[in-house]
């Protein structure tokens, strides 16, 4: 009976994400087509005053701009169906290329930016927690609330002012030294230019998982098999490790993997303050410069990337609450 319950949960999932998959390829797309930016114009660039009209249509027709925008999205979704998801027009390359080299910086700064938010949003809950309503936990709950409405633009701005502008202590931006070539830059130089972007992403992190681990432990604190733990003489982390950690862990790792979508959001506003060579930032420039099918294959990738977060939250939640295991939830 699990297992045919864990079918119908999965069948469910693929449905609604090939509709999401869907809907936003065609809204991305149809947004695109309405927008004031000529693809060709921005393909030619400074060179536009150069070309004649006969380039500009054999430009068109070369990159399929010349066909009404509906066969135009059905010959791209009948490529993408084949596996092809055509060529960049900023990048003269594979969009599957384009997309698997700016990704794996992306991977870089969002995982460790998500691990250490993580980490440190979780100690930051237990504290306040198990310090409740001292100065400890006024504090981390002030900092928390202050972070929640904090935007990643500014605080990214502020990080950059202050550790490389006015201390020096790290680079303006980019992802390696300039002037390198790729065979002289080393780990070192990639992780000296992580910092700053890592550093904006994981302090705006660290909110949600704080104060939900705060409060998910107050409700385990209150409740009476530790009421009987504290009668037997326990306290302080003796108490928490055998009671608490368990209770309080999953949860928190459960809202972690939720917070995919938050995560990418803030890697593209990190990636355009930082200059950071991600999958923020091609996205932000497939859509300034007209470029469809970069642009489209971007969405429907982050959107596989966000799903499949929420996917293992869905599935973590599971494993926490016997009644959605067994199907009550469903």
């Amino acid at each position: 009976m699990q297992w045919r319950n864990v079918t119908v949960f999965l069948a469910g999932k693929c449905l609604r994400m090939a509709t999401l998959l869907t809907a936003l390829c065609l809204l991305s797309f149809f947004l695109l087509r309405l927008s004031p930016i000529d693809p060709v114009q921005a393909y030619v660039g400074a060179d536009m005053l150069q070309v004649g009209p006969e380039q500009r249509a054999r430009i068109a027709e070369y990159w399929g701009l010349d066909k009404p925008p509906v066969e135009q999205f059905l010959h791209w979704a009948s490529a993408v169906v084949r596996g092809d998801f055509g060529t960049s027009m900023i990048f003269r390359r594979p969009v599957l290329s384009v997309i698997g080299e700016r990704f794996g910086a992306s991977l870089f700064l969002m995982g460790a930016a998500w691990l250490l938010s993580g980490l440190v949003g979780f100690t930051l809950g237990v504290i306040a927690g198990m310090r409740r309503d001292t100065w400890v936990d006024r504090m981390i709950k002030w900092y928390c609330c202050t972070l929640a409405s904090t935007p990643t633009f500014w605080l990214g701005l502020l990080v950059l002012t202050v550790f490389a502008v006015w201390l020096g202590w790290f680079p303006v931006g980019m992802g390696v030294p300039a002037g390198l070539l790729a065979h002289e830059v080393t780990l070192g130089d990639r992780l000296h230019h992580l910092v700053l972007p890592v550093l904006t992403l994981s302090v705006l992190g660290v909110a949600n998982v704080a104060l939900h681990t705060r409060e998910k432990l107050i409700d385990v604190l209150a409740s009476d098999y530790v009421l009987f733990a504290r009668a037997r003489g326990e306290a302080g982390m003796t108490l928490f490790w055998r009671h608490g950690f368990r209770n309080v862990v999953l949860p928190a790792l459960t809202l972690q993997f939720a917070s995919f979508s938050e995560l990418f959001g803030g890697a593209v506003l990190a990636e355009q303050v930082f200059s950071y060579p991600g999958l923020g930032q091609t996205i932000v420039e497939a859509g300034l410069r007209g470029d469809v099918p970069l642009l489209l294959g971007v969405v429907l990738f982050s959107a596989l990337f966000v799903f499949s977060g929420n996917l293992i939250a869905d599935l973590l939640y599971r494993i926490v609450d016997p009644r959605i295991r067994e199907g009550a939830g469903v």
